[in-house]
């Protein structure tokens, strides 16, 4: 894992300090997965391309420097971990509703000394309540569809920060259909960047979604009413 972790973050630019904690990371997250389901990808060569490289992809995308970041719906850590571990300047929560996962999180950093990452247990829209409008950025690799994903990050965004959706190179029409959440949750669609994972022929999209103006405060609705009514 280390060998590819170090040619993958050289191929993108990416400074390799954070290669020990990356590893111990991978060991820990392969340990947990034979008695906890974390993750379906169980080769390390593969944990290192397919959560670490493509989570490590966005530091390329986007300015993360000195920014508080929430990783909304975060499961094993990804990708709001290895974007701490690779750029130390972030203020990270990694936010999950299953307390297992957060439990597992919170034994990573405390084994990597990241004193500083809050792992909260919680769901999203409930989160939202204290914590509204008061991150630069949030990220997600949820697999909801993104007019959903977009209730659930855009009221934690500031305005003039940004939500940073990690999708298919195949969500055209997924785009297209939360162009009305998006425009409702006070957002505008920024940018859409297309990368590919080094060392492999995997190609992912991220939707970069900025945050025009505040959300409206009825807004995320209770997440029943999000699944069954999504804007």
């Amino acid at each position: 894992m280390e060998q590819y972790l170090q040619s993958g973050l050289a191929a993108m630019g990416l400074p390799a300090d954070g290669i020990p904690a990356l590893c111990r990371y991978g060991e820990l997250l392969l340990e947990t997965n034979k008695v906890m389901n974390l993750t379906a990808i169980t080769e390390p060569r593969d944990v290192a391309a397919l959560h670490f490289l493509d989570s490590a992809a966005l530091l390329t995308l986007e300015d993360f420097h000195g920014k508080s970041v929430v990783d909304v719906g975060t499961g094993a850590g990804f990708p709001g971990l290895p974007l701490r571990i690779l750029e130390p300047t972030i203020r990270l929560t990694l936010l999950d509703s299953l307390g297992k996962r957060v439990q597992f999180l919170e034994s990573v950093c405390r084994e990597l000394g990241l004193t500083d990452v809050s792992c909260i247990h919680s769901r999203a829209e409930e989160f939202a309540g204290a914590h509204r409008e008061s991150y630069d950025l949030a990220v997600s690799r949820a697999v909801a569809a993104l007019p959903v994903l977009c209730e659930l990050c855009l009221p934690l965004v500031r305005p003039g920060g940004k939500f940073l959706a990690m999708k298919s190179v195949e969500s055209d029409q997924e785009l297209a259909s939360a162009g009305h959440a998006i425009a409702t949750l006070g957002g505008a669609v920024a940018a859409v960047r297309d990368y590919v994972i080094p060392g492999t022929q995997v190609r992912h999209r991220l939707i970069i979604v900025e945050k025009a103006k505040k959300t409206p405060e009825k807004y995320p609705r209770m997440f029943a009413k999000i699944k069954k009514n999504p804007l």
